[in-house]
């Protein structure tokens, strides 16, 4: 065969992928519908206000209509893309070579795009890298920045038509996280086929990581996303039939059907700042143009900037914030780390998740130590008798142990991947036993954990991939807890006890891997809470601000079904202004303080129906005369709820007054009364009332300070700090990260002028109410917003910006880039 005809032949072979692509995503677009109208439909039985509610049906409503019209319309997109107008290469590629003003869906629909391919790259990235290496070694160039093969195409395709099928794009937000996950595993097993397909033909059938496509500097690419790792995880195979099926060499890739659609899931990773492109070389495009989009609409005015008060959505605005910062680098480590073995490691994807070679498994079995009756792994550097005052031990002499036990253990590698795993994760705990801010006696525990971790991480490759594996989790909470304390405060006290006792554990169940490590840190995280809290100062804050958390959220509850109830009863406005305003929160202080079927709470219940009943028009003379004889015993339950609420004297009066000359007036008239019936109705729906009360009061509650103040002793007080929402406008972004903090974690707190070191002790039930705790005894209780507020100024600001375990693999691979031949010497 001549050249000209190769030429002709890889062309074909080229247009043929790109062909079986689109037609393999078009044969499960119905699919991925069906996955968006079951997650639509199971919006329709949870509950909520009214408000969102209505928006669930209308979502479902909406699709019911016209998503079999977006389907269509999204097929058609996909197959026009094969042969894209010029006008169409312009807009999906955005490379026009002129000036022009995008509008604000067109800017929105990118963006869009550019999230859900952080999680397909995250998922499917080495797919569609190696899938761009074969498509250049065929057609001799880059891919275009239209290319349908490219996953940003074929999402910002599938999004355009969601909105010209004449669907919302509020609804589009409520199904975001479940469309990006359907189409992760789509996409991931469709690249898959696709470069089965091109291997069949014998197009490069292995790639050298130094041969991938090499990218400019405008396109260098940011780090890869993990946000939709759980959600992945939970997915099932792709059945079906395959587009790229071929019998040469009786190969068929496995498509397939799509797995059922999960309820829930966010909207992703936020967008990443452009800080991040320059640690993060090996990513795909798709990340990168993300990135670059993400900037440019800021700068261009599309988004509001962090704080503005906009209708930001969470997409770019937030860069500069510390958790985003935190996200992009750990991100960059992750892609760094990968490509450092994938580099350096001729045989890591091969062997790297097989058993350890028998000598090493070996050197890495338990054995029982002389000085004690548990087992501890092969790479125990602290015998147990010296950990009891490891205080005094010399970290550094632990640190050459550590250094030591990795060369012996290196010799007993039989292959290039177990002396890279060994490598890094010496390296890791090297950094760990460096860190001065953790006191000695947990950083010698620490290192007890070397042999363990290793274990892991020879046999789950997941240990490198992900930043939630429970044991980088474990070592991350521990670490992050102890970052505030002196030696002298750690030395014997719970929490260390609490370390000693979770890596004794480990070492004593090593075979159990993964799952050990679970337990452990769900253990950890349970203790934690209450060590956080168990000072009888904290301890008796914490019961009364969960107290007042709940009477709010119950007064909101009451007071929407009170309402509910009277809106079709002829009632007295002055009738309605006290249930509303009043009663209702005697009801909730009373269920928080006595239960909602306490007898005084029935009581208490009872008389609202009887108020409601006592304020209606009484036209015969039994009415009048049963209202004389039940009028001093109603007035006095009304003023012992009032007594609930503080309120006692003249203000007391001045409420009885207006309810007595309320009632006086009903006594007099002659219109329609209310049927006992409904009064008897309502009477048994307040009496169980908590049965039928939704979630209404999920968002924000109000809090004030005062009533957390007279709940508590004098001494509990002097050094507590309530600071509620005032108002000032918060990014939603700042919302989420709040609801992400970890108890136990510390801050930079500086509140009126002065600056002192916290840690987050504690949250609410609802979220709502947030604790803080100083070391010399200062308490800071925040409301939500406020809180969001504090860490938007940068008023709270987290000591550390990375994990403990995150810190210690950039330096391993900073060692690694400086003396790479150490990574197998």
């Amino acid at each position: 065969m001549n050249s000209a005809t190769t030429t002709m032949q890889q062309r074909q072979w080229a247009r043929q992928v790109r062909e079986r692509f689109v037609e393999a995503a078009c044969e499960q677009l119905p699919m991925v519908g069906e996955g968006v109208r079951g997650f639509l439909t199971a919006l329709l039985d949870q509950t909520g206000n009214a408000r969102q509610m209505q928006d669930n049906r209308d979502a479902w409503d909406a699709y019911r209509q016209h998503g079999k019209q977006w389907l269509d319309r999204t097929a058609a997109a996909w197959r026009g893309a094969l042969a894209p107008t010029s006008t169409a290469r312009g807009r999906i590629g955005g490379n026009t070579g002129q000036f022009e003003l995008l509008g604000d869906d067109v800017m929105e629909n990118k963006i869009l795009a550019s999230r859900m391919a952080l999680v397909v790259a995250d998922k499917a990235g080495t797919e569609f890298d190696d899938l761009r290496v074969r498509i250049q070694e065929l057609e001799g160039q880059d891919m275009a920045s239209y290319d349908v093969l490219r996953p940003d195409v074929v999402l910002l395709l599938m999004l355009e038509q969601w909105i010209d099928a004449g669907l919302s794009r509020q609804a589009l937000q409520s199904v975001f996280g479940t469309l990006q996950g359907l189409m992760a595993d789509v996409l991931q097993q469709i690249g898959h086929a696709a470069n089965a397909w091109l291997i069949a033909q014998g197009v490069l059938p292995r790639i050298d990581f130094s041969n991938r496509v090499r990218r400019s500097a405008s396109t260098a690419s940011a780090p890869l996303s993990t946000a939709a790792a759980a959600l992945a995880s939970q997915r099932g195979p792709l059945t079906g039939p395959s587009h790229f099926s071929t019998t040469q060499d009786g190969l068929h890739s496995g498509m397939g059907g799509m797995p059922q659609a999960m309820p829930g899931g966010g909207g992703g990773a936020p967008a990443l700042g452009a800080g991040a492109m320059a640690r993060a070389g090996g990513a795909t495009d798709v990340v990168g143009a993300a990135i670059a989009l993400a900037a440019q609409t800021v700068q261009a005015g599309w988004l509001p900037a962090a704080g503005s008060g906009g209708d930001t959505r969470g997409y770019a605005m937030s860069a500069a914030l510390p958790l985003t910062r935190a996200r992009q680098r750990a991100q960059g480590v992750i892609v760094q780390l990968k490509r450092l073995l994938a580099e350096r490691v001729s045989d890591f994807e091969a062997t790297r998740s097989s058993p350890a070679s028998e000598a090493l498994a070996l050197a890495l079995a338990p054995r029982r130590t002389r000085t004690d009756h548990y087992p501890s792994g092969g790479g125990t550097l602290i015998e147990p008798h010296t950990a009891s005052a490891a205080v005094a031990v010399d970290v550094g002499r632990v640190a050459v142990q550590v250094r030591e036990q990795s060369a012996e253990l290196k010799k007993k590698a039989s292959t290039d991947s177990e002396k890279a795993i060994i490598e890094i994760v010496a390296l890791m705990f090297q950094s760990i036993l460096t860190e001065e801010r953790i006191p000695p006696a947990v950083r010698v525990w620490f290192a007890r954990l070397q042999v363990p971790v290793l274990r892991v991480a020879l046999a789950e490759p997941e240990f490198f991939n992900s930043l939630d594996h429970p044991a980088r989790q474990l070592i991350d909470r521990m670490g992050s807890c102890v970052l505030g304390f002196d030696a002298n405060a750690m030395n014997g006290n719970a929490l260390e006890a609490e370390i000693r006792r979770v890596v004794q554990v480990i070492e004593q169940y090593p075979e159990t891997g993964r799952r050990v490590f679970q337990l452990v840190y769900t253990e950890f995280q349970k203790f934690l809470a209450k060590f956080l809290t168990e000072k009888k100062g904290t301890s008796r804050l914490v019961s009364v601000a969960q107290q007042v958390e709940q009477k709010e959220t119950l007064t909101i509850q009451y007071t929407i079904e009170l309402r509910n109830m009277l809106k079709d009863m002829p009632v007295p406005g002055e009738v309605r202004d006290f249930l509303f305003k009043t009663w209702a929160e005697v009801l909730a202080i009373s269920a928080v303080r006595r239960g909602p079927q306490h007898a005084d709470t029935l009581q208490l219940k009872r008389a609202a129906s009887d108020l409601v009943w006592a304020a209606s028009a009484k036209p015969n003379r039994s009415d009048r005369a049963r209202v004389i004889q039940d009028l001093p015993q109603l007035l006095q339950h009304l003023r012992q709820g009032l007594l609930l609420l503080g309120i006692s004297g003249p203000p007391q009066d001045a409420h009885i007054k207006i309810l007595s000359d309320t009632l006086a007036d009903a006594f007099m008239s002659k219109t329609a009364a209310i049927p006992q019936e409904r009064i008897e109705a309502m009477a048994r729906r307040l009496a169980n009332l908590e049965e039928f009360m939704g979630d209404e009061a999920g968002g924000s509650i109000p809090l004030d300070a005062d009533s957390i103040g007279l709940m508590l002793d004098m001494d509990d007080t002097a050094n507590l700090q309530v600071i509620a929402d005032n108002g000032a406008p918060v990014d939603d972004t700042l919302l989420a990260w709040v609801l992400e903090l970890q108890p136990g974690t510390w801050f930079s707190l500086d509140h009126n002028g002065h600056v002192t070191q916290v840690q987050y002790a504690w949250r609410s039930d609802r979220r709502q109410l947030h604790l803080f705790a100083s070391l010399n005894g200062g308490s800071y209780l925040f409301q939500l917003r406020r809180l969001a507020a504090y860490l938007q100024a940068g008023l709270l600001v987290p000591q550390e910006e990375e994990s403990l375990t995150l810190r210690a693999t950039r330096d391993a691979l900073a060692k690694l880039d400086a003396n790479p031949e150490r990574l197998l010497g």
